[in-house]
């Protein structure tokens, strides 16, 4: 089914009521979503969605281009969110990157808030129970080589427990450890493997050792109220 067909049965299901549009949804695009999980006024022109009980996809996301969108248990994609990735069998570009993914993988009890922009030309990758927080932050997981004059892709991943603030940018192949934050309005751009550390600045530099005991890295239970 095409990008055009699959964007137009979608928002014609809007009007049915979520049980009959899951399974519409089922039926018409092997989507695997699970008992207790659900999906508001999104589009998701993408060739596979799995769904674990309880996650949550808000309304007005909207999201192409990816081979496998995957949520975990009480898994959470808020509204208003710009998800995009480039065909995997696609190669027009990124043939020179064997074995890209154009994936997003969200861990059990992880949240993505609203109004975000994710690149997932490469695969982003979330761990367990952490917070892709506030609004407007960006994931490239792609990047033009200036050396060699060609676009290239990397996978950037977010361990489990960890806290991204409001307006950052998560680069090409970057990575943040898990218990960790990243401040407000940074750059992430390098793999940091230091854990119970806040990353902060553009780049982001360690800069704060966290308490181990703090509450959000020992929750069992996703949302914070």
């Amino acid at each position: 089914m095409s990008q055009r067909m699959t964007v137009l049965l979608q928002c014609l299901l809007f009007v049915l009521p979520w049980p009959l549009r899951r399974a519409a949804l089922q039926a018409f695009f092997h989507f695997e979503i699970a008992d207790g999980a659900r999906i508001g006024l999104s589009i998701l022109a993408i060739r596979k969605l799995k769904m674990a009980s309880s996650s949550r996809i808000g309304n007005l996301t909207f999201c192409k281009g990816l081979s496998l969108m995957e949520l975990g248990e009480a898994a959470t994609i808020g509204s208003l969110n710009w998800i995009t990735g480039f065909p995997e069998d696609d190669k027009t570009f990124f043939s020179s990157d064997v074995g890209r993914l154009p994936q997003l993988v969200i861990g059990a009890h992880s949240a993505i808030t609203n109004r975000h922009y994710i690149d997932c030309t490469n695969s982003f990758r979330i761990g367990r129970f952490t917070t892709f927080a506030g609004v407007r932050s960006q994931v490239l997981t792609h990047s033009i080589n200036l050396a060699e004059c060609r676009q290239e892709s990397h996978p950037v991943t977010l361990g489990d427990y960890c806290f991204v603030g409001t307006n950052c940018v998560l680069l090409s192949g970057s990575a943040l450890p898990d218990y960790s934050v990243l401040g407000a309005n940074s750059t992430l751009n390098k793999v940091y493997e230091q854990s119970h550390m806040l990353y902060a600045g553009t780049p982001a530099r360690p800069v704060k050792h966290l308490d181990t005991n703090m509450a959000y890295f020992n929750r069992k239970v996703g949302f914070v109220h």
